[in-house]
């Protein structure tokens, strides 16, 4: 049986971005093995870092044919009882965190991010690296 889908976290584009390498590049070997995800929180997160309009375009490209989690209102009635809950536990985790990773929980996704809040999250699968 495969594994399940990824759900790649804009800090994963960020980081490599600033290190020099290219995140699309190393997200292409992944999908080998793996389906990638997106959702519109990570899309605008790392768009709106993009200043070049053609490289704005290809990861536009990149993201178009992986997996789209849609956030309807039942989604955004998830973010609110976790974030609830967490804040309540004393875990007052950012909003674009929590929404993102309410997206992987829809289809039963791991989180691949260098973001630490992700650990807090329960039920969540989370990964900082693609396995070799």
């Amino acid at each position: 049986m495969a594994a399940g889908p990824i759900l790649v976290d804009s800090s994963f584009y960020i980081t490599m971005a600033r290190n020099g390498q290219d995140p699309l590049q190393a997200l292409t070997y992944a999908a080998v093995d793996r389906d990638l995800a997106v959702c519109g929180i990570v899309r605008c997160e790392v768009a709106r870092g993009i200043r070049q309009p053609k490289a704005l375009k290809h990861f536009q490209s990149f993201w178009d044919v992986m997996i789209n989690v849609p956030t309807d209102n039942r989604l955004w009635a998830k973010v609110e009882e976790l974030a609830w809950q967490l804040d309540r536990a004393g875990d007052v985790l950012p909003l674009t965190d929590i929404v993102i990773a309410c997206c992987a929980m829809r289809i039963d996704a791991t989180v691949l991010s260098l973001d630490h809040h992700f650990e807090s999250i329960p039920g969540l699968r989370y990964i900082e690296r693609i396995a070799d």
